[in-house]
């Protein structure tokens, strides 16, 4: 299992937008570097990208939850 951690501080959001769909949801394949949320810091939004290629198990925050640098924000079965 690979953890997906936070790169900084801030507000965690699983959509580009309030009316996309989500990056990913629990059970879909990722890719190493694959897009799976956003991070919103003072109106700046930062990618939070996979580490690792599998299949993601569960997401560790809400959507619109706060999360710190270290936080773990997904989980991934690697294959």
């Amino acid at each position: 299992m690979a953890e997906i951690q936070s790169p900084l501080p801030g507000v965690f959001y699983r959509s580009p937008s309030p009316d996309k769909d989500p990056f990913v949801q629990d059970g879909d394949p990722v890719e190493t570097g694959q897009v799976i949320g956003l991070i919103e810091v003072m109106k700046q939004f930062s990618e939070v990208r996979s580490d690792a290629a599998g299949t993601l198990r569960a997401f560790e925050v809400a959507d619109g939850d706060m999360v710190n640098p270290g936080d773990v924000i997904a989980v991934v079965a690697e294959s």
